[in-house]
């Protein structure tokens, strides 16, 4: 009996697209100007100070700025980058710069879920402040109600399994009674190693007869008493 739905956001609840063709460019044009204004804002300075322990060394905010330009190119999913980019999204977010994207099967069933009992999570490599600010600025309104908690990195990488063994201890259910939904097998790999119900969303590729999950193409194929 599924009673929680952990889901990923890219490729899944929203598409690959606006994450890198929107919000990533959004944050490597705004970073540095971003940086030099609010380096002496305790929370940025946080995260500065936490690129530099990443790194192994001791740099200038200028060289701060060029490593997470760096790692916005290399996609690394560091918690550093990950929350300073969450702060530079909200930003633009105020600033009517962009909209989240939603597919709306996920929208529906995920409303239709959470209204019949189900505990709806998220789980991404974006910062749960991230998280938020984009369930709350979609082209179907302000998501955030329908969700019982977020976790992002500082909870564990997304490919070891450890994590799930912790997100469900963090929301007190059992590993089976869990859904997973992900694109990224490497990710359902590791919540079904720890017990965890999985489903991978196949959106924009076909099938892969190899891959040792549920495949759908979209939420209306989920069924949650399988």
């Amino acid at each position: 009996m599924i009673e929680a739905i952990l889901t990923d956001i890219e490729g899944t609840t929203s598409s690959l697209s606006f994450v890198k063709d929107v919000l990533f460019p959004y944050a490597k044009e705004h970073l540095p100007h971003f940086v030099q204004t609010f380096a002496s804002n305790p929370e940025v300075r946080t995260w500065l100070d936490a690129t530099q322990q990443e790194v192994g060394k001791s740099m200038s905010d200028d060289e701060i700025i060029q490593v997470l330009l760096q790692w916005i190119d290399e996609d690394r999913k560091t918690t550093p980058l990950k929350t300073l980019q969450g702060l530079i999204w909200e930003e633009g977010y105020c600033n009517g710069a962009y909209i989240a994207h939603m597919y709306e099967d996920a929208v529906r069933n995920l409303r239709k879920w959470q209204e019949t009992g189900k505990k709806l999570f998220i789980y991404s490599s974006g910062s749960v402040k991230a998280q938020q600010l984009l369930f709350a600025h979609t082209e179907y309104g302000d998501l955030t109600p329908l969700f019982s908690g977020y976790f992002d990195t500082t909870i564990g990488h997304k490919r070891e399994n450890h994590s799930y063994t912790t997100i469900a201890q963090a929301i007190q259910m059992e590993p089976a009674h869990i859904l997973f939904l992900s694109d990224v097998v490497a990710e359902l790999d590791a919540a079904k190693a720890v017990g965890v119900q999985t489903c991978c969303l196949v959106r924009d590729t076909v099938f892969d007869p190899s891959c040792p999950h549920l495949q759908v193409k979209d939420f209306d194929a989920i069924s949650l008493d399988a």
